[in-house]
């Protein structure tokens, strides 16, 4: 067994002092008095002072008179304390000699020896720790893109100042407008930059009353005010507007940011702070989609007002969206067909199907009462594929009747960009006896422009597979030539705004001509919409158009009097004699 020799004194004491010189935490011994009487070579690193200047010398190195009351009731607590406790402990920034302030934790033991008191002290320099704490607060507290305190202080600083304001107070949500089709045409970095640039305009403007300016997240922000009138707002507003008017340039091409704003106020629209940010979130998608109720128009910026209308015009959107889901599983769309003639006998050459809604309670309701709807709740294809599944099961009905006809369908983007679009309509011809060239579909310029490149493909697999493709309200947009070009068209609709003053606008006649000839040189066949007068029907007739619809033939009908007018388009017709 192995025996160990204490230690002499003399080394014990050697070995210790040895220890406490190579310590990395600085050192010092205090008299009872609070002045040095050792530091170690680490608090002379430290503090910026060796030790032959600061023996003697009291805790805080200066004389009492010297310190500042805030340094002075830190030494008189230190003093109590140990006096006390015999222990003090605590974190505090310490400013060294070369004025460099350094974050410390420090800690006192008082210790007896041979009766006499002694203080040992000891500190550690965690500037580190706490920057790192320091950033970590910073990055939980700011968006780190733009700096800007982020959603969690903006809730936190509108919470404390609605418990104490007693003034009105302003919240604002901003969006930065088009902000996903920014990002696909200029990427997300160049993004980025617009809109640190953005920021970097809205803090230049020094608004007044300016509370929190905060960076929500992606094309997000809050803004809060606080005033004797929430009205006095407006001009902060107008500043925030005619700062956007100006081009932000980006790689030597020039971007206008649109912003739309949505605002409400303290003690008008509640008191609460979750209230009044959903009645701005309102306001902001009210603008976005609408324009405002009290709007202010600058290079298409909208700023709107929360008012109880915006509330129940939400309530009813929710409600027209749950009747629309509803009204798609109880198949309550139903295509009603508008006869397209034969303008030299007047014979039905076909249908188009346009749908309506037997409402369960409304009763039947035209698309101006929901499409909008059903396009913004991404009901389209559900809508398209009800609607075309009744025409099929009546084209095969007319068939059995020995009436073989065509019927045009509407589609937009909505419809050709689903990832079962073509393969719904192939089925169709499989469960249902009906030719593809049977089922025309129109395809309006607005999806075109969309420049979708599923809707190109989509339309050259159908003129493929035997489907008959028609372009309507041709000549309302703006690049109607071009797509004659591109895409696989078998009919021009030419759009009922040309028809209307053909009789007596030579302009509109003179359009309306160039248009026939040019679907006579491209070998497709043009329709004409909106025909109401026989006068309309002769002229057309004249300039060599062989289809028509409008309400001079016929309004659109439900099937079983499309069916009569079918019967009876067999029969002479004495308009056409």
């Amino acid at each position: 067994m192995t025996t160990f020799a204490p230690l002499l004194p003399s080394v014990k004491q050697q070995l210790m002092t040895e220890l406490c010189e190579r310590l990395e935490d600085a050192v010092f011994i205090l008299d009872a008095n609070l002045r040095y009487m050792s530091i170690n070579p680490a608090y002379e690193v430290m503090i910026g002072f060796e030790e032959p200047y600061m023996i003697g010398r009291p805790l805080g190195i200066y004389a009492a008179e010297f310190l500042s009351e805030k340094e002075q009731s830190i030494l008189k607590d230190i003093s109590n304390r140990l006096d006390d406790e015999g222990f003090y402990e605590n974190n505090f920034a310490l400013l060294n000699r070369y004025g460099r302030t350094l974050n410390c934790h420090i800690s006192y033991r008082r210790f007896y020896v041979d009766k006499t008191v002694y203080y040992v002290g000891m500190v550690r320099d965690i500037s580190s720790v706490v920057e790192d704490q320091q950033q970590v607060a910073h990055l939980l507290n700011h968006n780190q893109l733009t700096g800007l305190p982020n959603r969690k202080v903006f809730l936190s600083q509108t919470n404390d100042v609605l418990m104490d304001s007693f003034q009105e107070v302003v919240i604002i949500r901003a969006n930065i407008d088009r902000y996903r089709i920014l990002v696909n045409n200029l990427g997300q970095d160049n993004v980025d930059e617009l809109i640190r640039e953005f920021v970097a305009r809205v803090n230049a403007l020094e608004l007044n009353q300016l509370l929190c300016f905060s960076h929500l997240g992606g094309d997000d922000f809050g803004l809060l005010f606080e005033f004797s009138d929430a009205h006095l707002v407006r001009h902060e507003l107008d500043s925030l507007m005619h700062m956007c008017e100006r081009p932000f340039v980006l790689n030597n091409t020039s971007i206008y940011l649109q912003i739309s704003v949505g605002v409400s106020y303290y003690p008008k629209d509640g008191n609460q702070l979750s209230s009044l940010l959903n009645k701005a979130e309102k306001a902001l998608h009210y603008a976005k989609e609408h324009g405002g109720d009290d709007v202010c128009w600058y290079g298409g910026d909208d700023v709107c007002w929360y008012n109880d209308e915006i509330n129940h015009e939400t309530i009813d959107s929710l409600q027209l969206e749950t009747e629309l889901r509803e009204a798609i599983v109880a198949k309550q769309f139903v295509p009603y067909y508008q006869p397209k003639v034969t303008l030299e006998t007047g014979a039905i050459a076909g249908f188009e199907a346009l749908v309506r809604w037997h409402h369960p309670t409304r009763g039947l309701l035209q698309p101006k009462d929901f499409i909008e709807a059903i396009i913004k709740h991404k009901l389209s294809f559900d809508l398209f594929c009800q609607m075309a599944v009744q025409i099929a099961e009546q084209l095969c009905i007319w068939e059995s009747m020995s009436f073989t006809q065509h019927v045009c369908i509407n589609a937009d983007a909505a419809e050709f960009s689903h990832i079962e679009f073509f393969d719904f309509v192939t089925n169709l011809f499989t469960h249902h006896s009906i030719q593809p060239d049977q089922l025309h579909i129109e395809v309006t310029e607005s999806s075109l422009m969309l420049r979708h490149a599923s809707v190109k493909q989509q339309l050259i697999a159908l003129k493929e597979l035997g489907v008959c493709l028609s372009l309507d309200d041709f000549g309302t947009g703006y690049a109607s030539l071009s797509y004659l070009q591109e895409y696989p068209f078998n009919f021009i609709k030419i759009d009922k705004s040309f028809i209307d003053k053909i009789v007596n606008n030579r302009t509109q006649s003179a359009i309306v001509k160039a248009i026939l000839d040019l679907a006579t040189a491209l070998d497709m066949s043009a329709v004409a919409e909106g025909i109401e007068t026989e006068q309309q029907r002769d002229l057309l007739l004249q300039m060599g158009c062989q289809y028509g619809q409008g309400y001079w033939f016929g309004r659109p009908v439900p099937a079983d009097i499309a069916t009569d007018m079918l019967r009876q388009s067999t029969l002479p017709n004495p308009n056409f004699s």
